[in-house]
C-alpha cells in the first residue's frame, strides 16, 4: 500500500512524490541554512550520534539514500573514511548542492558519487553495499515497505542500515511542546528562509503522521532486518535506528 505521507492514509504515490521532488528542488539551495536555524543547531548533535552508532570503517563501500545535499555523506567523509560513497537522492537540485561542496573539499579525500535515486527502486545489484545511512528520508516514501526491501536487498549479508529520523518524544509534555512548535513555527521558520511556507506546512504534517520510535523499527523487521535498536536524541524529536541484514 502506498501513502500519502503527509497524513498517512493510502494514496497514490505519485502525489507524495511528486509534492518532495517540487518542494525540495525549489529549496535547496537554502535547505541546509533552514535546518541549522529551525533546529538551534541540534542536527549536529544527531549527526555526531548517527556516527557514533554507524558501524563503518575504512574498508567500507556505503550508500547514502535521500542523501539531499550530503550532510550525512560528508560527515561520513570527515569521521569514517570509508572506500566510498555513492550519495542519492530522488532530487537533482538537492544533490547539485552537494557537488559544490565536493569542490569545496568536504570530500576529506574519499571517493563519492552522486546519482539520482529513488529508494523505492534502487538501481544498484543485490548485495553491494556494506553500510546504508539515510536521514530524514523514509517518512518523504509514499511506499516505506519497498524502500526497506530495497534497501535490505543491496546490502551484503551481515550489513547494517543507519537511519536518522524525526520521531516521537515519549513525554507526553515535552510532545505536546514539539507539536506546537511543528504545527506554528516550523512553517513560520520554513516560509521567512525560503519563501516557502506551504512546503514546511507539509515537513510538519509529514512529521507528526510518521510512526513513532518502536513502529519504524517493526516495519524494519518485517523488511527482514534483525538486531534492531534505536536511540533517542533531544528527547525523543529525534531518534537513529540501526538495522542489521542477517549473515
Amino acid at each position: 500500500m502506498t501513502i500519502d505521507t503527509a497524513t498517512g492514509l493510502e494514496a497514490p504515490a505519485e502525489l507524495s512524490s511528486e509534492r518532495v521532488r517540487d518542494i525540495f528542488s525549489h529549496i535547496a539551495r537554502k535547505y541546509e541554512r533552514f535546518n541549522a536555524l529551525s533546529s538551534f543547531g541540534a542536527y549536529k548533535l544527531w549527526l555526531a550520534g548517527m556516527m557514533r552508532q554507524a558501524p563503518i570503517d575504512e574498508s567500507h563501500d556505503v550508500l547514502d539514500i535521500a542523501g539531499g545535499t550530503g550532510d550525512v555523506t560528508f560527515t561520513v567523509a570527515r569521521t569514517k573514511h570509508p572506500s566510498h560513497i555513492q550519495c542519492t537522492d530522488l532530487v537533482p537540485e538537492m544533490l547539485d548542492v552537494a557537488r559544490m561542496h565536493i569542490d569545496e573539499g568536504d570530500g576529506a579525500g574519499v571517493p563519492i558519487d552522486f546519482e539520482v535515486v529513488d529508494a523505492q527502486d534502487i538501481p544498484y545489484a543485490d548485495a553491494s553495499y556494506d553500510v546504508i545511512t539515510m536521514a530524514y528520508g523514509i517518512r518523504n516514501m509514499p511506499d516505506r515497505p519497498r524502500a526497506l526491501s530495497e534497501m535490505f536487498r543491496v546490502l551484503k549479508p551481515g550489513g547494517s542500515l543507519v537511519c536518522l529520523e524525526f520521531s516521537t518524544p515519549p513525554n507526553g509534555a515535552w510532545r505536546a511542546l514539539y507539536h506546537f512548535y511543528l504545527r506554528h513555527l516550523i512553517p513560520f521558520w520554513g516560509g521567512l528562509l525560503t519563501g516557502d511556507k506551504d512546503g514546511f506546512v507539509y515537513l510538519a504534517k509529514s512529521i507528526r503522521a510518521f510512526p513513532d520510535q518502536e513502529g519504524l523499527a517493526e516495519m524494519m523487521r518485517e523488511a527482514g532486518f534483525t538486531d534492531v535498536t534505536w536511540k533517542n536524541y533531544t528527547g525523543g524529536i529525534a531518534a537513529v535506528h540501526v538495522a542489521k541484514k542477517p549473515e
